[in-house]
């Protein structure tokens, strides 16, 4: 992929935004939708309206080889030599050294590389003994066009074989008309809480779940295990402070009685 602008130049990106517009073809690959794009511009379609979106990314790592200390040695002298030849080149053009220089600038350049491809590796601790190549990937790409050119866009892909790519077609809805990109699906369900299922019949051996009350921790125990009732205390009776206060009247009637005996027998 490349970002040039109209002149050839790098083109400058600027603060990201959403993409806009309407589908005009859906693509499993980027090749799929480079080809596209690049047959509306081969028809002088005013490809400045499209872009391509991509959905669903990943991060794919692919596994190249086994990592050793000799093939980190080769690939650190192969750096290393490229790095030699630039300061070789110099020293014999500017330097006056000639071939030599060129050489030497090369040998120099590979043993210092493998040196530090054997000590970077070394550094790993074995813990990552490949060699991988990472890239961003989507699972589908979308081509878009302005809503005012979308149907001419549609128009000018259907001449491509397999143009429109998958899902766009008359039978997929994708003709004239189709819903801007990021609108909601017209044959969606409004937000809200999941339509009620008939109840399908139970299969065969279902068996219910108990009621409450009629387990067996909710029945009764047998005769032998209940308990048997406790006797009724006995209420109606006087009170402990009835019974005290009737006491001291006993008592005081006997400490009565003892002083009239002893005042008559004194006074005979």
């Amino acid at each position: 992929m490349s970002n040039l602008g109209p002149m050839g130049g790098p083109q400058r990106i600027s603060t990201p935004t959403p993409p806009s517009g309407e589908a005009i073809g859906r693509y499993a690959t980027y090749s799929e939708a480079q080809r596209a794009v690049d047959f509306l511009s081969d028809e002088h379609f005013p490809v400045q309206n499209v872009t391509i979106v991509g959905n669903g990314l990943q991060m794919v790592e692919r596994v190249t080889g086994r990592l050793t200390y000799g093939r980190a040695a080769g690939a650190g002298a192969a750096s290393g030599a490229w790095f030699g030849l630039l300061i070789g080149l110099m020293l014999s053009v500017f330097g006056g050294g000639g071939t030599g220089a060129l050489l030497t600038g090369v040998l120099v350049g590979a043993g210092f590389g493998m040196l530090f491809g054997v000590i970077s590796y070394a550094l790993t601790g074995g813990r990552r003994d490949f060699t991988s190549s990472s890239q961003i990937v989507a699972s589908e790409y979308t081509v878009l066009c302005l809503p005012q050119l979308a149907g001419q866009a549609r128009e000018v892909l259907s001449r491509l074989p397999n143009g429109l790519g998958r899902g766009t077609g008359p039978a997929a809805g994708g003709s004239q008309g189709s819903a801007p990109w990021g609108a909601p699906d017209p044959g969606a369900r409004p937000w809200g809480p999941p339509a009620q299922q008939p109840p399908s019949a139970p299969p065969s051996g279902y068996l219910p779940p108990p009621q409450p009350g009629t387990g067996p921790a909710d029945q009764p125990p047998p005769p032998s295990l209940q308990k048997a009732p406790e006797p009724e205390m006995d209420l109606s009776g006087p009170t402990y402070a009835e019974k005290m206060e009737e006491a001291r009247r006993a008592r005081r009637a006997a400490e009565q009685k003892a002083r009239e005996e002893q005042e008559r027998s004194g006074g005979e």
